[in-house]
């Protein structure tokens, strides 16, 4: 799939207070189990598929890579809707993991993994030269970078009463 290169700076602008970010992933342990492997690595594709068609679930968008250790970075509206989809018994999910948990899980071949993040937007620093829409930016608004948002430091001070710190700021204890 190419997509357009968007040449200069660019950041994305997020709607709301929050963005959840979740990374999801496999990896082959035993290659030489590659059946396994497969059969586990296969059940991601009508994931995507659904969850791409069904707006109302809550993804925003996915950045995927593949190889020995897979990963899929994904945007979703809030923590509810993630755990929403993966409890859902008509979404194509529970039942792969039920799946995976008594076929493949303790045998070592192939390993899953995630994590979540729920992200403050005034805490998000995004930037892109030269890219096509990508990331946080094609799951939220990409926006040129302009007046005021050209520095990192500048990114994430753009929310009135959220400080930002400063090289050589003392760093707060508890």
């Amino acid at each position: 799939m190419s997509r357009e290169v968007f040449p200069g700076r660019y950041t994305a602008s997020i709607d709301g207070e929050t963005v959840t970010v979740f990374l999801i992933g496999m990896r082959a342990n035993r290659w030489w189990r590659i059946p396994r492997v497969m059969r586990v690595a296969n059940r991601m594709a009508p994931m995507l598929r659904y969850l791409s068609t069904h707006e109302d679930a809550g993804l925003l968008s996915f950045e995927s890579w593949f190889g020995r250790t897979t990963v899929i970075v994904s945007y979703w509206r809030s923590p509810e809707h993630l755990q929403r989809f993966a409890a859902d018994r008509d979404a194509p999910h529970l039942g792969p993991w039920r799946e995976f948990q008594r076929a493949y899980s303790g045998t070592g071949d192939v390993g899953v993994w995630h994590e979540t993040y729920q992200v403050p937007a005034a805490d998000a620093e995004v930037v892109y030269s030269d890219m096509p829409e990508f990331g946080l930016a094609r799951a939220t608004r990409h926006e040129r970078i302009g007046a005021g948002k050209n520095t990192a430091r500048q990114r994430l001070g753009r929310q009135a009463g959220h400080p930002v710190a400063a090289p050589g700021d003392p760093v707060p204890t508890r």
